[in-house]
Parts: C-alpha cells; sequence; structure tokens
C-alpha cells in the first residue's frame, strides 16, 4: 500500500514509522495478529456455532435447561430449533460453511423481524440484539469461509 507523505509515495512501513516512535513494537504486534487472522476466523466460527447451536439443543434436548414451552416440530420454533440445531453442529465442525451461515443468516434476518422488530424499533428494547448479531457474523462466515480449522479446507486439500 501506498500513502503519500508531504507530495512524494512512501510505503505504509514508512508511514507509520514517521509518526510512531514505537514503531518496531506496533510493526511485530500486527504482523502477530494478521498471523493469527485466519485462526481466530475459525475460533469465532466454532465458539458462535457452540452458542447458537445451544437453542436448537434448548428446543428439543432440553439441554442445558427445557424451554419456556413445549416446541411443536411443523411450527416457526421448532424449524428453527431444527436450523439451530442442525446448523450448528454443520458450522461447529466447518462443513458447507458458506451455505449453512448464509441459510442462518436469513433465519435471524427473519427471526428479528418477526419476533423482535414488532415490538420496538431499537433492539436494546425489543431484545433482538442476539438475532441481529447472529444475523450479521453469519453473513460474515457466508462470505469468508470456515477458516483454516474447518472439515471445509480439510476436503478442499484433499
Amino acid at each position: 500500500m501506498i500513502a503519500y507523505n508531504s507530495g512524494s509515495a512512501v510505503s505504509r512501513r514508512e508511514a507509520v514509522a514517521s509518526h510512531d516512535e514505537n514503531f518496531p513494537e506496533t510493526f511485530r504486534v500486527n504482523s502477530l495478529i494478521v498471523g493469527w487472522t485466519p485462526r481466530l476466523l475459525s475460533v469465532l466460527r466454532i465458539v458462535t456455532a457452540f452458542l447458537f447451536m445451544t437453542h436448537g439443543t434448548q428446543k428439543w434436548l432440553s439441554l442445558p435447561v427445557p424451554p419456556n414451552r413445549p416446541i411443536v416440530l411443523w411450527s416457526l420454533s421448532g424449524a428453527a430449533g431444527l436450523l439451530e440445531l442442525g446448523g450448528g453442529i454443520l458450522l461447529l465442525l466447518g462443513l458447507f460453511t458458506r451455505p449453512v451461515a448464509f441459510l442462518l443468516s436469513g433465519l435471524m434476518a427473519f427471526a428479528y423481524f418477526i419476533a423482535h422488530a414488532p415490538v420496538a424499533f431499537w433492539p436494546i428494547v425489543n431484545r433482538g440484539e442476539l438475532a441481529a448479531l447472529y444475523c450479521f457474523v453469519f453473513l460474515y462466515f457466508a462470505a469468508a469461509g470456515g477458516g483454516p480449522l474447518s472439515f471445509d479446507r480439510w476436503l478442499r486439500r484433499k
């Protein structure tokens, strides 16, 4: 990347070094973080999938606690629970990450607009911040993939 400093083209490294007296330490930390980016994508996917999957396990397996009311399979909540459980498992494994994440992103957008948005405009008021966050994190996974620690990557290498 080229930065412009006093009318002359200089590299990004030179531009940062001229403005930061601790440049060597800053550059090393930035390089370390950049090196871990793909692995952290996998960690984010695994943790998000585990947390999301618990919504499905609660609805269908009564784990870790039973749901507030019984779930009927052919209801919106029942179908959502199946997608949460099955999609969560697939995302946890990193298998079919992009299409599953896209489907789950749509599920969470649908959940937000059906269950939360009619209550109030602001997510903090309508308790929809988790659905909105899941929606955009899953949309990110649909674009970025599952990262290096995924079955998708393992199958692609074979």
